[in-house]
C-alpha cells in the first residue's frame, strides 16, 4: 500500500482540526462543511480508510511511526 509523506498527514490533521474548530467557534456554513469533507475525504484516500475517525487515528499512528528528518544528508553537500 502506498502510504502519505508523513508532512501531508501532518498538514492534513492539521487542517482539518483548524476547520472542525472554526466549525465549533463560528458556526456552520454550506462552504465551510464542504471544506471539511473534502480535508476528510482526502485524509481517508491517504490513509486507505473510510470514516473520518479512523483517518484521524491512522495518520496520527503513521506519524508516531515515521522516522525524523535527517538533515545531515541534506547538510553533506
Amino acid at each position: 500500500m502506498l502510504m502519505a509523506h508523513p508532512a501531508v498527514l501532518r498538514e492534513l490533521i492539521d487542517r482539518y482540526e483548524a476547520l472542525t474548530a472554526a466549525g465549533a467557534a463560528d458556526g456552520d456554513s454550506a462552504q465551510l462543511r464542504q471544506r471539511v469533507d473534502d480535508v476528510a475525504y482526502t485524509l481517508c484516500v491517504s490513509t486507505g480508510t473510510r470514516s473520518v475517525d479512523a483517518a484521524l487515528n491512522a495518520a496520527r499512528h503513521q506519524l508516531l511511526d515515521a522516522r525524523p528528518l535527517d538533515d545531515s544528508v541534506l547538510n553533506a553537500a
